[in-house]
């Protein structure tokens, strides 16, 4: 028998209680409401619209009391203070998801975004649009939709197809996403276990047409991504991530970069969730390889893939097809008490030949490590204290200063040792209406101090003056919902 049959049959029971009354008319009724299921099997049953979303807004000064760009190095695993510089980021995320009388469902997915990168202080006239240097305009970023409950498909499997970021995580204090596949793509899942085609044209803005211009046409990039979660064992769960990924214009692309650049990769990525290390509350541990196209992390894949994000020509350099790295990370929350709670994140980064193609970067290797704790204590319901430390290092050879997946924009450095120590320190205190670690809407005001110590001198640069040690300060006010 087929499935609709037994979807109807429960309908069917239903109606038949509530009309016998032992007249012949009440076997007629049921028949025609089984016949009106069977002939409209594309009828909406239920239909709603979810909207979420994430604000964060605020202002950050320096000690000179000026805004700024500076990150301070967090991308890079530099810091875990309050460095982002985002000034007013603004993001929804709309879901509506159906389902039909033939028990078939649908749901749509799409993420938009205004202000992810912009860190001037803008005023309410919307002056930004005045300015075609800025970034952080209105973005949609995701747009997919997924359909499940097709009798020729497992009872808890879907396709889905569209724009999206698939399987997400970030560090809990750095915040940097090292897993994900951002990119046009469609897919297939079963009780967490898929496999899915996900594809980019990389770079952005003015480097995307330099690489058109380079090599002859697009240079569509390519990520199969084949992954199974949720498979319990040592006291948590194990989540498994392969991503085979490949360059497309693989010929104009060898001629337009030469031998040795990348256009195939592969990364591999095992994830680790169970409590804080035994004790109360949670963590989530990787461990990621990745090769080729896939130098980045392993299994981070987008438009920053292939060495393309920033480039030593400032028009995008291909990644080396030697390039490979080993990424390490763990982080969660303790649970120490009811006032106390505690944030951590360890990361470690391993990378060699992760700098282009210069003849530098194929024996370059480079050594990056975080230690950072968060501990907050409960004053009341809503008010909370914050503190925030971390150590970070930086071992790279010597001649050159690096900044993120690149030496792009930062130079030779005459003398540099391309070594590096970093401290922050960060107090806050939290106004919220919930307490809690992840408690919000909140807003924090903040101070911070970081310090750089590196033999180059440079220090945190000629916006600092080259000082090692700088001062922040800022508010902060953030909300999920």
């Amino acid at each position: 028998m087929s499935k609709r049959f037994f979807k109807v049959v429960p309908l069917a029971a239903a109606v038949s209680a509530v009309m016998f009354t032992g007249n012949v008319l009440a076997e007629e009724s049921t028949e025609s409401v089984i016949q009106e299921v069977v002939s409209n099997p594309t009828d909406i049953l239920t239909d709603g619209w979810t909207v979420n979303g994430y604000i964060r807004t605020g202002v950050r000064f320096t000690d000179k009391g000026i805004s700024t760009h500076n990150e301070f190095g967090k991308p890079d695993y530099h810091t875990a203070g309050t460095t982002g510089h985002n000034a007013n980021q603004v993001e929804f995320v709309i879901g509506k998801k159906t389902e039909f009388q033939n028990g078939v469902w649908s749901e749509l997915g799409i993420r938009a975004e205004y202000g992810n990168g912009n860190s001037y202080f803008y005023s309410s006239p919307g002056s930004e649009a005045k300015n075609d240097t800025d970034e952080g305009r209105f973005e949609v970023k995701e747009a997919f939709m997924k359909l499940g409950g097709m009798d020729y498909l497992p009872e808890d499997a879907h396709v889905w197809a569209g724009r999206r970021f698939l399987n997400r995580s970030a560090g809990l204090l750095s915040g940097e996403f090292w897993k994900q596949s951002s990119g046009m793509g469609f897919g297939y899942e079963q009780s967490g276990t898929g496999i899915a085609l996900v594809s980019v044209d990389p770079g952005e803005g003015k480097v995307k047409k330099d690489i058109e211009d380079k090599v002859g046409q697009r240079a569509t990039m390519h990520s199969l991504d084949l992954y199974t979660y949720g498979h319990e064992g040592l006291g948590g769960s194990f989540d498994f991530d392969l991503k085979i990924m490949q360059q497309g214009s693989e010929t104009k692309f060898k001629q337009a970069y030469g031998k040795d650049s990348a256009t195939d990769g592969i990364g591999l990525a095992v994830t680790y969730n169970r409590d804080w290390y035994g004790f109360d509350g949670w963590s989530q541990t990787g461990l990621a390889y990745g090769e080729g196209m896939a130098a980045n992390r392993g299994v981070n894949f987008g438009a920053w893939s292939g060495g393309f994000d920033h480039g030593l020509d400032g028009a995008g350099a291909a990644t080396n097809k030697d390039a490979k790295t080993w990424f390490f990370t763990s982080y969660g929350v303790l649970n120490i008490s009811d006032n106390w709670q505690m944030g951590s994140e360890v990361t470690y980064l391993y990378g060699k030949n992760i700098f282009g193609l210069s003849k530098e970067g194929e024996t370059d290797t480079i050594h990056r490590g975080l230690v950072a704790v968060r501990p907050t204590y409960r004053v009341h319901d809503n008010f909370r204290w914050e503190w925030t430390a971390s150590y970070a290092y930086q071992d790279a050879p010597a001649g050159w200063i690096y900044d993120e997946w690149s030496k792009g924009g930062s130079g030779p450095a005459t003398g540099a040792s391309g070594k590096a120590n970093f401290y922050t320190v960060e107090m806050a205190g939290v106004f919220t209406v919930n307490a809690d670690y992840f408690g919000r809407p909140q807003i924090k005001p903040f101070v911070t101090y970081l310090y750089k110590d590196a033999k180059e001198g440079y220090g945190w640069g000629e916006e600092f003056g080259k000082k090692k040690g700088v001062w922040q300060f800022g508010v902060e006010a953030e909300i999920w919902f």
